[in-house]
């Protein structure tokens, strides 16, 4: 009988992956206002660590960085404290756990930031809707252009998280160039409209990602380090024009890293607008699989039938699953063995302490 492809065993930078069910970062804002990691979250990771891979929740990279109060941080020694019994509860159960690095740009506000700061972004471009503070619901603000000259401190920024991460115990990191952030913001023509070496031509907006790839793989290896792009993502009021030219120059750029891997998500299709938005793919992993020969772990609703699909026709090499993960802690046995699923509670995604968040059953205990 032919082996199913979830199951196989593989090859990720210097790790042996022991499935190719990986746990999506999920932000669950569970730390303390500290941005502390709590004893909840040793448990919840814990209880998950029979992924192939868990890929630990956006975590940010200095106060700057924070949209979201109560996410957890990688910046001051307590963090890096609090994380240890979190990765080695994980390491005890035989499981695999990389930190997702994370600066929200523009996707912030004065009543978040230190001193009521503008929150920084590629340009002084605002993003629509709006943002939840300790003061309530506000409309997002136009964020602050980065000068030239700070930027190299933003590199160095997510070099030291990198460096910190690893130190927690951690096996690697995962920049977050996705969903509307900061690398995204100078990624897209619509967000940055600079008019120096990180801005203009696709090659100057791809740039900044490329810094802080390099220098995180100078720092903690290649083989330790992966990327999350999201190539058809429109979250945060994100646009480009060109798309598809723009991700095919940096996949075939990143390339070059000898990444651990490669994280894209496919599109959110009800969120795209088909005018706006004609240009882009529906589907981003058969495509780009074409500018990189790295391992691939590609995500956004799949389910099992189509997650072992994707990787039996070499589209990608692992699939990653969020919200299935949040309410089965089990998931990789629900699958093994064909249980039901558990739905999920979405009033507690983002708040509720251990309720929807460590109270999950698994099957065996129901």
């Amino acid at each position: 009988m032919k082996e199913t492809p979830l199951f196989l065993p593989l090859r990720v930078g210097r790790y042996n992956l022991r499935n190719r069910i990986v746990m999506a970062p999920l932000t669950r804002r569970r730390a303390t206002n500290d941005l502390i990691p709590t004893d909840i979250m040793r448990i919840y990771y814990g209880q998950r660590a029979t992924a192939g891979l868990i890929i630990a929740e956006a975590t940010n990279i200095s106060w700057q960085a924070v949209g979201y109060p109560n996410s957890p941080g990688i910046f001051t020694t307590p963090q890096i404290e609090a994380w240890k019994p979190i990765t080695a509860e994980v390491h005890e159960k035989q499981g695999l756990i990389f930190l997702q690095l994370w600066h929200v740009g523009r996707v912030s506000h004065p009543d978040i930031q230190p001193n009521r700061q503008l929150p920084v972004s590629s340009s002084a471009v605002k993003a629509g809707g709006t943002i939840t503070t300790p003061g309530g619901t506000k409309e997002m603000v136009v964020p602050r252009a980065l000068e030239t000259f700070e930027i190299p401190q933003l590199v160095e920024d997510y070099v030291k998280a990198a460096e910190n991460a690893i130190e927690a115990g951690f096996d690697g990191i995962e920049i977050h160039g996705a969903n509307g952030y900061l690398p995204e913001q100078f990624l897209h023509d619509g967000s940055n409209i600079r008019n120096d070496k990180y801005g203009g031509s696709i090659q100057n907006r791809c740039r900044f990602m490329l810094e802080i790839i390099k220098n995180c793989c100078s720092a903690v290896g290649s083989d330790r380090v992966g990327l999350r792009l999201s190539p058809s993502g429109v979250v945060k009021d994100m646009f480009d024009s060109d798309p598809v030219s723009l991700y095919e120059y940096l996949i075939s750029e990143l390339d070059r890293f000898n990444l651990a891997y490669l994280h894209l998500m496919e599109p959110y299709a009800p969120l795209i607008p088909e005018e706006r938005y004609r240009h882009y793919l529906k589907q981003v992993t058969p495509h780009f699989r074409k500018f990189y020969s790295g391992p691939m772990i590609t995500n956004v609703n799949y389910n099992f039938a189509s997650a072992n699909e994707v990787i039996r026709t070499g589209h990608a090499d692992m699939v990653a699953f969020g919200k299935p993960f949040i309410s089965n802690p089990d998931l990789v046995e629900r699958f093994r063995k064909n249980l039901p699923l558990t739905d999920w509670d979405k009033s507690t995604f983002y708040h509720g302490g251990e309720k929807g968040y460590i109270d999950y059953p698994f099957y065996n205990s129901r």
